[in-house]
């Protein structure tokens, strides 16, 4: 599930076992397909939520 929040992040929800370069891949890809600076991951698949955080340089 791909959320915008403040027309600035993009928030990526997720529920899996474990979190994959994959997933951090398509954040990335949201992020240069909607020219947006700011992207979290947040993982609710293990034991402890887990956020990857990826930022982007917009110049």
């Amino acid at each position: 599930m791909r959320r915008l929040v403040s027309d600035t992040i993009i928030l990526e929800l997720k529920s899996v076992r474990p979190v994959i370069k994959a997933h951090e891949i398509q954040l990335a890809n949201y992020l240069v397909a909607t020219g947006k600076p700011i992207g979290l991951l947040l993982n609710f698949g293990e034991s402890r939520v887990e956020v990857k955080r990826e930022i982007r340089d917009l110049v």
